[in-house]
């Protein structure tokens, strides 16, 4: 698998997560990565994306200012920090990579790979 996800779990309200999504068999930096989240019955969001160098970035507005997304080139890893976390956050959140020359896609079409998805639950 290209793209796999760590760090879902189980957390309270008002507590935080990171999650990682580690890359392979991508020149990584050449790629814009995002992390999407799906709850049952809903869409795929694009809660957060980065461009190759990080410069550029995309945040949900329901997320901006408690999530923050960063790439690390040199590991081929991505991170999703998300702090104050609320129930309606919980979801199955998927990393996603898009291939070069999209520029930074923020819906599900414009990514190419996808990991196998980590659930997130935050009890109120």
């Amino acid at each position: 698998e290209p793209l796999v996800e760590s760090g879902g779990g189980f957390v309270q309200a008002g507590g935080s997560l990171r999650l990682s999504c580690s890359v392979s068999g991508l020149t990584f930096r050449n790629y814009a990565m995002a992390w999407f989240r799906q709850a049952p019955g809903q869409d795929r969001d694009c809660v957060a994306a980065a461009s190759g160098l990080g410069r550029s970035t995309y945040y949900l507005e329901s997320v901006k200012s408690r999530f923050t997304i960063s790439r690390d080139n040199d590991k081929n890893t991505v991170y999703l920090q998300m702090n104050d976390l609320k129930p309606e956050d919980t979801a199955v959140y998927y990393c996603a990579a898009a291939r070069p020359g999209k520029g930074v896609p923020t819906t599900h079409f414009g990514y190419d790979f996808w990991g196998q998805g980590t659930q997130v639950t935050v009890s109120s």
